[in-house]
């Protein structure tokens, strides 16, 4: 039970600093902020210093995620608030990093077996995925 309520508190911190950052990036058209955003919530996801661990290469940030303890359900939307990120890097005009948290996300993905091809995913898909996945 404790367990549950942990896992179902990391994934409704990512939920919900997803859905603001996606407010900041349509709403108020500051796609760079929603990206900082989304990095201090994968910082409070993982339980990390957001900053120090998305300075990491990708294939050290995997590494790092897995022996933190990070809970594996939660990696999914870790991988999937990266692509975002990396979506509202490019809209920023700053494609070497959106290329790097791209690289990261995809990086953690094939070290938890998370399938990232082909993701784009609009505003809505998004919001579709989040709350089918939230409930299981």
């Amino acid at each position: 039970m404790l367990q549950q309520d942990y896992l179902m508190r990391m994934i409704m911190q990512l939920i919900q600093g997803i859905r603001k950052s996606m407010r900041r990036a349509v709403d108020e058209k500051d796609p760079e902020a929603a990206a900082d955003m989304l990095e201090a919530t994968v910082g409070e996801a993982t339980e990390l210093d957001g900053a120090v661990l998305l300075s990491l290469s990708p294939e050290s940030i995997a590494s790092v995620v897995q022996i933190s303890g990070t809970e594996p359900r939660v990696v999914e939307y870790i991988c999937r608030t990266l692509m975002l990120e990396a979506d509202y890097l490019r809209d920023a005009g700053k494609a070497e990093k959106a290329a790097l948290r791209e690289q990261q996300a995809r990086a953690l993905g094939d070290a938890y077996g998370v399938d990232l091809s082909g993701l784009t995913l609009t505003d809505e898909e998004f919001e579709e995925f989040f709350e089918q996945t939230a409930v299981r």
